[in-house]
């Protein structure tokens, strides 16, 4: 028997189903076309886990968030890098790309997050902001290398904008 492997993919936003109506949900923020890539530079992958979207995510598992980094100091590094995607003219791109840091210290069951960072960097993902200056280079490569081996056409599609701020 073969294990099938699990395929990665990023989701395309659809139709806006409260286009035209004026009904309920009008004003709700639609998460169709966001996926939160999970960063690890201490082991160097990168790899999309939507279970991010409801805090669960493979690093969010079986640990205690605490909102104050400094009572977490040997957790080790990881990022939610919330990562829209849009169609154009051209075909589907890379749109808003937004990192939020986590640290986590397994052994001791805690971590750090800032819910109102995550929620904030998700918005603005989603609005087609870049913000991915705070990155460390290691964390910002494998970003940079996952996004353009994962589909090379959303990457030639992307704003220049999210290119360049992903190479510097």
């Amino acid at each position: 028997m073969t294990e099938k492997k699990p395929r990665q993919q990023f989701t395309i936003m659809k139709d806006d189903s409260t286009d035209g109506h004026g009904g309920y949900g009008v004003g709700s923020i639609s998460l169709e076309n966001i996926s939160p890539v999970i960063i690890d530079p201490n082991e160097s992958r990168a790899f999309i886990d939507m279970s991010a979207m409801h805090a669960r995510s493979e690093v969010e598992r079986r640990v205690k968030f605490i909102p104050h980094k400094e009572q977490v100091p040997n957790g080790l590094l990881y990022w939610i890098v919330w990562v829209t995607v849009e169609r154009g003219e051209q075909g589907p791109y890379y749109h808003g790309v937004a990192a939020s840091e986590i640290r986590v210290d397994r052994p001791n069951r805690i971590a750090y997050k800032s819910m109102p960072e995550h929620v904030t960097h998700m918005e603005k993902s989603l609005k087609g902001e870049i913000v991915v200056e705070h990155m460390d280079a290691k964390s910002l490569q494998l970003l940079r290398d996952f996004l353009k081996n994962f589909n090379s056409e959303m990457w030639e599609n992307a704003d220049p904008a999210v290119r360049s701020a992903l190479t510097s």
